[in-house]
C-alpha cells in the first residue's frame, strides 16, 4: 500500500469516524513486518478462554415428526423442487444423546452449542401447542451436559421456522413475528434460562433474509420479489430487540446470562491499492455483516453506504426503533466459514473485489467497527466431501489455521475473542448441500441403524488443542544459539555461471588520435586498426570471471558452487574432441576462485527438466537409457578431473538426479555413471588431488498429515524411500534399492524397479565422500484420499500442505530441513552431510527480500539444532542461489538492466557467516585459527592500469595506438 493511499485513508477514517473505523484494517495489516506477521504462533489463549463446539437442530436431531413435533420449512422445502435428500432422520441426535455427549466428553470443550427446534417445543409456533415431549428433549439434553461440566450455548432460531407460521403469515416477511418470537423466547427463557448462561436469538440472518426471502437457496425457497429480503431483514433486527429487552429486564437479573445474535461474514481484500477499492471493501463487508451489525451495536441505522446504494428499498428505523434496537447484544457472536464465504456470497456483493477467507482480519476489522466489543466465535470451520470418512486432513488444517488465526486476533492484534468453537460436533445435514459435504469433527455412518459415531482426525487434533490452551512454545520451536565448528563450510550455489570464451580485456584495436596541442582528449579514428596482441588469452582477460568472483567474495562464503556444461563441453560426445577454449574458461574461474580463497564445489551433470544437458549424439540416443551414456559420463569425468582437478577438491557428480520424472530405468544408468565417475577419480585421481566426490539428492522433507496417526507415518516412509531411499540406500547402504521401495512394488506386480547384478552392485554401493542433499520445503502425506489435493495413486498417497504455513509458493518450513538431516543421520550413520542448495522465491523485484532474510536465518537455525543438539555430522551449508540471472528469484544478487543490485539478504547471510552462526549475545566470541590459503604462491587479480603507446608526431597530432588497462597479480609483474 504506498504512501499517498495511506495517508488519504488516515484522513478518511478520521472524517468519518466510527463506524468506519474499520476502514483502517486494510492498511494495518499491509504494514505488520512480512514474513514474520505470517509465521505460526506458539503461545496459549487466556485461562477462562471458551472451548466449544456446536451443532443446529435440523441439521442432526432427525425425528422430524417424532412425539408430537411440527413440520418446519424445512421439512416442506426438502420436498420440493428438484431436492434429492431431507433432514427427516439427519444424524439422529433425538435419539441419540448419548452418544452425541460421550463425544463432546471426548473432546474436552468447555461449551456445547445447540439449537432448539421451534417446531418440536411449539409444533405450530405458538405457546398455545406446547409440546411437553419436546421439551423433555432438551431439558434432558442440557441435564446431561451439566453432569459432564459443559455450558450450553443455546440458538433460539437457526433457520428452522414452524411451517404454520410460513404458511399463515408469510414467515418473517410478517411484522406480527416480532411478538411471536418475543413469546417464544420467553417461554425457553422459562424453562431452561436457570441452566443456560449463553443465549443466541437468531443465526446468521444474512442467509435467512437473502437466500430464505431472495435467492431462494434455502428454505423457505422464496425469489419473487427483490426488496423482500430487506423487509425480512428489518423484522430479524426488531425481534431479536424485543427478546433483548426481555431478557435483559425480566431475565437477567436472576440468571445472569448473556445474549446475542449470530451474525456471520466473509472476508474481502482490495483488487487494487486505490482508496476506491478500500471502500468498496467496506461496503462489501456492510453489506452482509453491518446490516445487522450497525444497527444493533452502534446507533440502530443502517450502514451509510447501503442507504446510499439502495435507497427507499431499504427500510427505516423510526427514532423509538432505533433506541429499542441500538446496544441490544452482550457479545459479538460470529460466525465464519464454508456455509457463508465462498458458498452463498456472490459477486455482486463482492462489488469487484477478492473474496478470502481471512479470520483474523475479520476479528481486527469488527473489533475496530463495533467498539472493540468482547467477540464469541460462535461457529467455525471447513468441510470436506461427502464420501471422506473419518481421515479429514482439510478440515483439521483449516481448524488450525482459523484457530491459529484467533490466537493471533489476541496476542499480536489486541482484539478481545473470549471464546472459539469448532463447526460441528457431527456430521449431518448441510442445508442446500444436503449430504454432499461434511463439516463434523465426528464422522457418522448414516447407513447404521444407530447412526455410529466415530472421531475424525480433526476431533483428535481440536482435543490435544484444548487440553494445551492452544499452541505452547516447544524447546524445538525455539530459535537456537551456538556456532558451528570452526572449519564449517559456508557457501553459496548457482546452477551454471555466466560464460564468455572471448576475452574481454586487450580486445580493443582501434586507433586514436591525441589531440595535445588543445584538450587533450582521444578520438577513436575510423577505418584502422591495430595490429591483433600475438598471444594467448590469459584469466586476467576475462572481465565476467573477475566480476562473478567478486560477487561471489562479497557474501563472505569459502565455498562456491556452480555446474558444468557437459554438453557444451564435450559436444560431440567424444572427449578427444572437447571444447578447449570452455575448458580453459572453467579453469580460469576456478583458479581465480581459489586466488579470492573460495573452495570451488563442482557438478559434472546438473539434471533440469527442461533439458537435459547430454552431448547431443546422446540426447538422440535415449539418452540415461543407452547403455553407453555411464561410459561416456565416466570419460567426461575424467577430462574434468585431469583440467580442473588442480584447482577442484569438491566434486559432484549428478545434482538431483532423483526426479520423478526420471523412470527407474534411468535412474539405474544414472547410477552407474556415477559410480563409474567415482572410481575413475579414486583410482586415477584421488592419490595426487587429494579431492572428494559424491552426488548431490534433492532431498525436501515428507511429513505425515496426521502426526499422531501411525497409518499416515507409513506413507511418508514410503514417500522417502521413492524420492530419496532410491538414490542413497545403493550408495550409503546396503547397495540396493530400499527394501521398502521392493516391497511395495512388488505388491503391485511392478516390473519396472531394476535388479542390481553382482558387477553392478560392487560398482555402486560405497561411492561416496560425504552426502549432499539440496532442500528446500516440505510436504504432508496422508494414505486418506480427497479430490481437492494431489494423489499419486501409484504410491497411494496425498500430497498436501498445512494452511498455517507460509508459501512462497512452496511452503516455508525451517523444521523440515531438521528432520531430513537426521533422517540422513539415522539411516546412514556419521556420514558427512552437506546441504549444497537451500533457498526460497520471491519477487526479484523486491529487493530488501524478507522472505529470504527470514527464510535463511530460520533454515540455518534448524541446520544448527540438527549439528549441536541432535549429534548430525554436517559440514557445510549452501544458501541458493548467487543470482536472479542466472537463477531467477532465488538470487542473493539482483540486477536491474546492467546494474547489480546487493539484496538484504545477502547482507544477512554475511553477518551469519562472520558470526559463524547465531553466538550467544554478550557470550566470549569463538576461536577459531585463521583459515589456510587454499592456494599458496595463488594471487588475486587486482586492478593495474597499463598505457602502451606507438607514437607518431605530425603536424602538432599524436597517433597514439592501444590504450589499455587489464588486471594484473598483485605482486608480480607480467610482460607481453
Amino acid at each position: 500500500m504506498s504512501a499517498l493511499l495511506a495517508l488519504a485513508l488516515l484522513a478518511f477514517t478520521s472524517a468519518a469516524g466510527s463506524p468506519n473505523a474499520g476502514l483502517k484494517t486494510w492498511g494495518r495489516f499491509s504494514k505488520l513486518p512480512y514474513p514474520g506477521d505470517k509465521a505460526f504462533l506458539y503461545d496459549t489463549f487466556p485461562k477462562d478462554f471458551i472451548w466449544a463446539v456446536g451443532t443446529a437442530a435440523y441439521q442432526v436431531e432427525g425425528a422430524f415428526e417424532k412425539d408430537g413435533k411440527g413440520l418446519s420449512i424445512w421439512d416442506t422445502f426438502t420436498r420440493g423442487g428438484n431436492r434429492m435428500a431431507t433432514g427427516d432422520v439427519g444424524s439422529d441426535s433425538y435419539h441419540n444423546i448419548h452418544a452425541d455427549i460421550r463425544a463432546i466428553r471426548q473432546l474436552g470443550v468447555s461449551h456445547y452449542r445447540f439449537s432448539l427446534s421451534w417446531s418440536r417445543i411449539f409444533p405450530n409456533g405458538s405457546r398455545g401447542s406446547h409440546n411437553e415431549i419436546g421439551t423433555n428433549y432438551y431439558r434432558n439434553l442440557i441435564r446431561k451436559l451439566k453432569e459432564i461440566r459443559v455450558q450450553p450455548v443455546v440458538t433460539l432460531y437457526h433457520w428452522d421456522l414452524p411451517e404454520h407460521l410460513q404458511q399463515t403469515l408469510g414467515g418473517w416477511a410478517n411484522p406480527d413475528m416480532v411478538a411471536i418470537f418475543r413469546d417464544y423466547a420467553d417461554f425457553c427463557f422459562q424453562t431452561f434460562g436457570d441452566d443456560v448462561k449463553f443465549w443466541i436469538t437468531i443465526d446468521n440472518p444474512f442467509v435467512v433474509a437473502r437466500h430464505g426471502y431472495g435467492t431462494g437457496v434455502v428454505a423457505p425457497g422464496i425469489k419473487s420479489d427483490p426488496d423482500l429480503p430487506f423487509r425480512v431483514g428489518h423484522n430479524l433486527l426488531k425481534a431479536h430487540a424485543a427478546v433483548w429487552h426481555l431478557y435483559d429486564r425480566h431475565y437477567r437479573p436472576r440468571q445472569w446470562g448473556k445474549l446475542s445474535i449470530a451474525l456471520s461474514s466473509h472476508w474481502i481484500n482490495p483488487s487494487h491499492t486505490r482508496l476506491e477499492s478500500l471502500r468498496e471493501c467496506q461496503c462489501s463487508l456492510d453489506h452482509v455483516l453491518g446490516w445487522f451489525a450497525r444497527p444493533l451495536f452502534i446507533d440502530g441505522e443502517y450502514p451509510a453506504c447501503m442507504k446510499e446504494r439502495l435507497g427507499s428499498r431499504l427500510p427505516s428505523f423510526s427514532r423509538e426503533e432505533r433506541e429499542q434496537v441500538r446496544q441490544t447484544a452482550d457479545f459479538f457472536a460470529l460466525s465464519h466459514g464454508a456455509v457463508l464465504s465462498f458458498q452463498l456470497i456472490n459477486d455482486s456483493l463482492k462489488f469487484g473485489q477478492h473474496e478470502d477467507l481471512d479470520l483474523r482480519k475479520l476479528l481486527y476489522w469488527v473489533n475496530a467497527e463495533y467498539n472493540k466489543p468482547p467477540i464469541f466465535v460462535v461457529q467455525s470451520g471447513w468441510y470436506v466431501l461427502g464420501n471422506t470418512k473419518t481421515e479429514d486432513p482439510k478440515h483439521m488444517y483449516y481448524l488450525k489455521r482459523f484457530i491459529a488465526e484467533a490466537l493471533k486476533s489476541i496476542v499480536i492484534d489486541g482484539v478481545k475473542v473470549i471464546g472459539y468453537t469448532a463447526w460441528s460436533l457431527i456430521d449431518g445435514f448441510e442445508w442446500h448441500r444436503e449430504y454432499g459435504i461434511r463439516r463434523g469433527l465426528y464422522y457418522v455412518d448414516f447407513n447404521t441403524p444407530d447412526m455410529k459415531r466415530e472421531p475424525k482426525t480433526s476431533a483428535t487434533f481440536y482435543r490435544n488443542v484444548i487440553q494445551k490452551n492452544g499452541f505452547p512454545e516447544l524447546p524445538e520451536n525455539s530459535p537456537a544459539h551456538g556456532t558451528f565448528p570452526c572449519h564449517f563450510v559456508w557457501g553459496v550455489s548457482a546452477n551454471s555461471i555466466q560464460v564468455e570464451t572471448t576475452p574481454t580485456q586487450f580486445s580493443d584495436h582501434s586507433v586514436y588520435l591525441w589531440n595535445i596541442s588543445n584538450n587533450g582528449q582521444l578520438k577513436k579514428l575510423e577505418g584502422f586498426n591495430a595490429p591483433p596482441l600475438r598471444r594467448s588469452p590469459h584469466c586476467a582477460d576475462y572481465a565476467t570471471v573477475r566480476q562473478q568472483v567478486e560477487e561471489i567474495q562479497k557474501i563472505g562464503v569459502n565455498h562456491f558452487h556452480f555446474s558444468l556444461n557437459w554438453s557444451a563441453l564435450v559436444p560431440t560426445g567424444d572427449v578427444a574432441h572437447a571444447n578447449t577454449t570452455l575448458l580453459r574458461y572453467y579453469s580460469c574461474f576456478t583458479r581465480q576462485l581459489l586466488q579470492a580463497n573460495i573452495t570451488p564445489v563442482v557438478t559434472l551433470w546438473h539434471h533440469t527438466r527442461q533439458r537435459s544437458s547430454l552431448p547431443p549424439l546422446l540426447d538422440n540416443a535415449n539418452r540415461w537409457l543407452n547403455r553407453d551414456t555411464p561410459e561416456a559420463f565416466a570419460d567426461y569425468a575424467r577430462l574434468c578431473y585431469r583440467e580442473l582437478g588442480e584447482y577442484v577438491k569438491m566434486w559432484i557428480t549428478l545434482n538431483e538426479p532423483n526426479d520423478e520424472m526420471v523412470s527407474y530405468q534411468e535412474g539405474h544408468q544414472m547410477l552407474r555413471a556415477h559410480a563409474m565417475a567415482w572410481h575413475a577419480y579414486d583410482r586415477d585421481f584421488r592419490p595426487s588431488q587429494g579431492g572428494q566426490v559424491s552426488l548431490a539428492l534433492h532431498m525436501d522433507w515428507v511429513e505425515p498429515a496426521f502426526s499422531f496417526s501411525r497409518e499416515d507415518v507409513e506413507p511418508a516412509k514410503r514417500v522417502l524411500d521413492f524420492r530419496v531411499g532410491w538414490f542413497a540406500e545403493p550408495i550409503f547402504g546396503t547397495g540396493d534399492y530400499p527394501l521398502g521401495m521392493r516391497s511395495w512394488l512388488r505388491q503391485l506386480n511392478s516390473l519396472d524397479l531394476p535388479v542390481f547384478n553382482e558387477d553392478d552392485h560392487h560398482l555402486v554401493k560405497g561411492t561416496y565422500d560425504f552426502f549432499a542433499i539440496s532442500h528446500f520445503s516440505t510436504k504432508l502425506v496422508t494414505h486418506a484420499k480427497e479430490d481437492s489435493y494431489t494423489y499419486t495413486a501409484k504410491l497411494e498417497v496425498q500430497h498436501m500442505i498445512d494452511t498455517t504455513w507460509i508459501m512462497s509458493p512452496r511452503p516455508v518450513v525451517p523444521w523440515g530441513l531438521r528432520k531430513a538431516l537426521n533422517w540422513v543421520r539415522e539411516r546412514y550413520c556419521d556420514v558427512p552431510v552437506y546441504v549444497m542448495a537451500n533457498g526460497v522465491q520471491e519477487d526479484p523485484a523486491r529487493f530488501k527480500d524478507s522472505l529470504r532474510v527470514y527464510y535463511l536465518y530460520n533454515y540455518i537455525n534448524e541446520a544448527l539444532k540438527a549439528y549441536t543438539l541432535d549429534g548430525v555430522n554436517l559440514k557445510g551449508y549452501f544458501a541458493y542461489a548467487l543470482n536472479d540471472q542466472r537463477d531467477p528469484e532465488f538470487g542473493l544478487y539482483g540486477q536491474v538492466q546492467q546494474e547489480v543490485i546487493v539484496k538484504a539478504s545477502l547482507s544477512n547471510y554475511r553477518n551469519i557467516i562472520r558470526h559463524n552462526g547465531f553466538p550467544i549475545l554478550g557470550g566470549a566470541p569463538q576461536q577459531c585459527p585463521s583459515r589456510p590459503q587454499p592456494c599458496s604462491g595463488c594471487q588475486l587479480l587486482v586492478r593495474k592500469p597499463v598505457v602502451g603507446f606507438l607514437t607518431l608526431v605530425g603536424s602538432g597530432v599524436l597517433i597514439t595506438l592501444g590504450l589499455v588497462i587489464y588486471y594484473t597479480a598483485r605482486g608480480h609483474k607480467e610482460c607481453y
